[in-house]
């Protein structure tokens, strides 16, 4: 191949590549404005929605949450994280610490990793016993119907990605700093039981695809693809309406009225680096 072909080859890549990014992030802004469409109906009729995202180990749920999150009022889209049972959470019933970041009228609530923590990593890493493992599937279904019957709008996605992007993913952490926190020592399992998971996530979909909270599975190897296509779903499951936003009109700044301030050279600063 010539050099000015090789060059030529190169160029169009860098333009495809650079026309699949405005697409990705024309597509994104969009679907961004619609959720933010949808805050405004949840608020206004006093939905109370909760979205579950579970899927494996670097399958991109943190990237959807942020990005779905991203231009969302805290105050009414909230994201949940809980990291490891205290020993008197332990002490609870099982649910009990998932039903404390309920959403109250008017919220969305966004759950990175949930009440599935039983059914996964608990399960495989030997973390609960048999009994609680069963129990958790004769629980599950009745709790998620129980809260469903009280008025909330449960969604819950799986984010299925292969084995091989998978070790993608985790070989792009090893080579990146600001990712290596992503490498907790549980990722570093479920990567060497892999086929435990698989297991795992099988009876889990078994025992709690019910008809009234259904799982919906996003093929995740293709990152932008997978937060578009989980993003646009979300929306079709709450049907909502573009609320008008009353107007805002700014109040006129007092005027001064003597009141002499202090010397700016008595404040501490930060200094000017950049």
């Amino acid at each position: 191949m010539k050099k000015h072909e090789h060059k030529k080859i190169l160029q169009d890549k860098n333009v495809q590549k650079k026309a699949k990014k405005k697409f990705y992030e024309q597509e994104l802004f969009g679907l961004q404005m619609e959720l933010v469409k949808l805050q405004e109906w949840i608020k206004a009729r006093g939905l109370k929605v909760v979205v579950i995202f579970e899927g494996r180990d670097a399958a991109g749920k943190g990237g959807v949450i942020k990005r779905v999150a991203e231009h969302l009022n805290p105050r009414i889209c909230r994201i949940v994280a809980l990291g490891v049972p205290t020993e008197k959470e332990k002490t609870q019933w099982y649910f009990q610490r998932y039903a404390a970041h309920l959403p109250a009228s008017g919220e969305m609530v966004l759950f990175d990793r949930s009440w599935y923590n039983r059914a996964g990593v608990e399960h495989v890493m030997g973390f609960c016993s048999d009994k609680e493992y069963e129990e958790f599937f004769r629980s599950c279904p009745e709790f998620e119907r129980m809260l469903i019957r009280s008025g909330i709008i449960l969604l819950k996605y799986w984010f299925s990605v292969s084995d091989e992007e998978q070790e993608k993913r985790f070989q792009a952490r090893l080579q990146d700093p600001t990712k290596r926190w992503k490498l907790s020592p549980m990722d570093m399992q479920s990567r060497a039981k892999w086929v435990e998971y698989s297991k795992a996530k099988d009876q889990m979909f078994k025992y709690t695809d019910i008809k009234e909270a259904p799982w919906r599975v996003v093929d995740a190897d293709n990152k932008k693809s997978a937060r578009l296509n989980c993003i646009h779903h979300l929306l079709t499951q709450i049907p909502y309406r573009n609320l008008p936003l009353p107007p805002v009109k700014l109040p006129r700044r007092q005027s001064d009225t003597g009141y002499v301030r202090p010397p700016i050279n008595s404040q501490t600063f930060v200094p000017m680096v950049y």
